[in-house]
Order: structure tokens, then C-alpha cells, then sequence
């Protein structure tokens, strides 16, 4: 078989402010049952203030450099990779992996490590696992940052397949060339499907493509990047993440918009600082009003000249800034909507 070949992840060499690179405290596996061990790590301040990181994807896992995100000295910061995400085992599986299992593992992860409460830090998908762990916990959660707001409706995944195209035809034409003359095939129903199928080429081209779209997305002005051969190793790591996504994006993420707002709702009275990049093509900054208008007494600043990442300078600045606030304050008052 041919392998597809993708393009790497955009050049994150201007990261911005990020801390220093560290390595965890402590780190192991959990057992959380029905065969799925999940992996985690401590970095920071061992005594410092607790903070749950939750990556997005779903699928993606978390990686080195999300462990700069915040300030060692102030924070105590849990990653883990969820559910056969990562370094997390099985690898890929998607069985007993949803939504609810997800939140389960998020408390059984606290009591394993002897933390009352911490601080919730989730972007994308995370945004959205976030809503659900703080309206089910209220109690485990002294606040929550949220980031590139995912509400996990239909109108998200319809903007990511089709409506984003009027931003970035000619990158789309790839993803969608498949489609017949009448335009009326589901074309993010056509790479659920391929992305699950058992047969490895048809998920690989289906994967190649929303790989090269997703880049497209998350580096709107840039120049896409040249194009390089992927190893056998690598498809593998990249099969599972995505057909965990497609897995969960069947499915609305387990969630739905209409729930994710409902929750939203729950944490009436919790801090809530909400950060939303100006140029994010791939989740639209109107969720993040949306957010706010469900979830009274939260805070939120759309952040100039940042897209979807985390890493993009001026929003891995503004992460920092708002933490640091939290840590402080014990709140986000003051901050936010005057910047709107």
C-alpha cells in the first residue's frame, strides 16, 4: 500500500510565552476499568494550585509543550490523555469510550492523586468535556478557563466540513473533490465513515485529506507546509487519533449543543474566564458568545490575531495572563469584557 502523505504540524517556532520546558513530577497509569488504562502527569509546583488540563481532539493526547502553558511556580498542573488517546492504553480503542466515561476517569484521576479541588483548564474539545465535568462537579472545581470554544452540535461539524469553505476554497476543493455534481452527498457523514472503516487505505486517504484540511484551518494566511512522507509508525498514531474523533463526532460528542449549554447553566457562580482567538476558522468565535450569554457571570475576551492553537503567541500570552489573574484573585473579575 502507498502511503498518503500529510502535512506536518505548523511551525510553532514563534510560540510566544511560553514557560520553560519542564519535565513531570510524577507521572503513571490509572486503571479506570473496562480494560483502559489511563496515563498522567504532575508538573509544576507540587504545593502550588491544583489545575486539571484537558486536551482537545477528541483523540489528540497531551504533548510536551502543553506542560509550558502555565507558570510552574504558581501551579500544580494534571495532563492525562483520555481514553485511547496517547500514551494511554489501548491505543485507538473506542470501545467504552464516551463522554460520561470520560468524566467518570476525570474523578476517579482526583481522589488517585489527593486533590479537593482544582482549577479546569480545557481548550477545543476540552471546552466542551470541561462544561460537562463542572456541571456534574461543581464542588471539585474552583474555576474553569475555557478556550476555542467546541459546543459539539451539528452546526459545528457542518461548519468544519462545508461552511468554513467560503474562507479557504481552494484548500476545501481537496477535502470535498469527491463529491458529486449535485453536491448533495453528507460529506462529513463520507469521512465519519471512512475514518472508521476497517479497510486501512480508505481511512488513510480519508485521513490525509482532513488532516490537510484541519492544518488549512488552523493556520489561516500561512503558507501550507510541504507535504512529507508518513512512516507506517506514524498512519498508525495518526488512525487512532482520528477515528477516535470521527468516533466521537458521530456521535455529537456524546454531548450535543443544546446539553453543552444546559451545563453551561449548572455553573452559575463559578469563575469562568472564556478566551477565543479572532481568526479560529475552526471552531467560529460566535460559540464563544454563545457561552457566555449561557453561563451567567462569566468573562470573555476574544484575543487579537490568534486562531485555533493554543500556541499561536498572542493567545499562549493571554492563557498565562488570565491564570495568573486566578491565582491571585481567586476570581476573574475585572477582566474580560471590556476587551470584547
Amino acid at each position: 500500500m502507498t502511503l498518503p502523505t500529510i502535512p506536518p504540524a505548523a511551525d510553532e517556532s514563534n510560540a510566544g510565552a511560553l514557560f520553560d520546558a519542564i519535565e513531570p513530577f510524577n507521572h503513571g497509569h490509572v486503571d479506570v476499568g473496562d480494560g483502559h488504562q489511563v496515563y498522567f502527569e504532575e508538573c509544576g509546583a507540587p504545593e502550588g494550585m491544583p489545575v486539571l488540563f484537558l486536551h482537545g481532539g477528541p483523540g489528540s493526547g497531551c504533548s510536551e509543550r502543553h506542560r509550558q502553558l502555565l507558570d510552574p511556580a504558581l501551579f500544580r498542573v494534571v495532563l492525562f490523555d483520555q481514553r485511547g488517546c496517547g500514551r494511554s492504553t489501548p491505543r485507538g480503542e473506542i470501545a467504552a469510550n464516551t463522554t460520561d466515561h470520560l468524566v467518570a476517569d476525570i474523578e476517579r484521576l482526583r481522589s488517585h492523586l489527593g486533590i479537593e479541588r482544582w482549577l479546569v483548564f480545557g481548550g477545543s474539545w476540552g471546552s466542551s468535556l470541561a462544561l460537562v465535568y463542572c456541571a456534574r462537579h461543581p464542588d471539585a472545581c474552583s474555576g474553569a478557563i475555557l478556550r476555542g470554544i467546541f459546543l459539539t452540535g451539528q452546526d459545528d461539524l457542518d461548519w468544519f466540513f462545508r461552511g468554513a469553505s467560503a474562507l479557504l476554497p481552494v484548500a476545501w476543493e481537496r477535502l470535498g473533490d469527491y463529491l458529486d455534481e449535485s453536491g448533495q452527498e453528507d460529506i462529513a457523514q463520507h469521512y465519519l465513515d471512512a475514518l472508521r472503516s476497517p479497510d486501512r487505505l480508505t481511512a488513510a486517504r480519508a485521513l490525509q485529506r482532513w488532516m490537510q484540511w484541519e492544518a488549512a484551518l488552523s493556520s489561516p494566511g500561512r503558507l501550507p507546509p510541504a507535504e512529507e512522507p508518513l512512516s507506517a509508525d506514524a498512519l498508525d498514531v495518526a488512525l487512532d487519533k482520528y477515528r477516535i474523533q470521527a468516533h466521537y463526532l458521530a456521535h455529537a460528542c456524546f454531548i450535543g449543543e443544546a446539553e453543552a449549554l444546559r451545563c453551561a447553566g449548572a455553573m452559575a457562580g463559578m469563575p469562568v474566564a472564556i478566551l477565543h482567538g479572532r481568526l479560529d476558522f475552526v471552531c467560529r468565535p460566535a460559540n464563544a458568545r454563545k457561552l457566555q450569554h449561557a453561563l451567567p457571570g462569566s468573562r470573555l475576551r476574544f484575543i487579537d490575531d490568534a486562531g485555533h492553537s493554543p500556541f499561536d503567541a498572542p493567545m499562549t500570552a493571554a492563557l498565562a495572563e488570565v491564570a495568573s489573574r486566578f491565582h491571585a484573585r481567586g476570581s476573574f473579575d475585572g477582566w474580560g469584557d471590556s476587551w470584547n
